[in-house]
């Protein structure tokens, strides 16, 4: 038994599977019913993930599960957000970022397009009113412009 005494032992611990909170398939579903809801009458909604607790991996999951579409924009307010419809029209990813590029939120939002890309009102009535100056500063500059029309 001496013999024995003098060999070392190692007790080898099997790694330890990241702890999967299981977050990823309910919003899933929530995300199902908000198209639903959508497509039945119309009614937009947004969910943020950032209110959700997501444990180690559930977001890398949901997004693997919602995949990538055809569109993806990029805006540059106060920081980059990218944008981009998964594989499911009508579902779309929003991933905010301050100046520093550390993201500020991540939101899913269910319309046909998303909120931050459309033009709001007032912008649309100084557009008009800024190409109105611009027609009225080129036909100004061209006399000719004016016999044309």
């Amino acid at each position: 038994m001496a013999e024995l005494a003098g060999i070392p032992i190692h007790i080898e611990q099997p790694e330890a599977e990241p702890q999967q909170f299981g977050n990823a398939l309910p919003i899933l579903n929530e995300i199902r019913h908000a198209l639903a809801r959508f497509a039945e009458r119309a009614e937009p909604t947004r969910i943020d993930l950032a209110a959700i607790p997501f444990g180690p991996g559930d977001e890398a999951r949901l997004m693997a599960l919602l995949g990538r579409g055809e569109v993806e924009a990029t805006i540059d307010a106060l920081g980059p957000t990218r944008v981009w419809e998964t594989r499911f029209p009508g579902v779309w990813v929003l991933d905010y970022a301050n100046v520093e590029g550390e993201r500020i939120a991540l939101q899913i939002e269910i319309d046909e397009v998303p909120q931050m890309l459309r033009t709001q009102r007032a912008d649309i009535t100084d557009s008009l009113a800024a190409l109105d100056a611009a027609l009225a500063s080129a036909t100004a500059a061209d006399p000719a412009a004016e016999s044309r029309h």
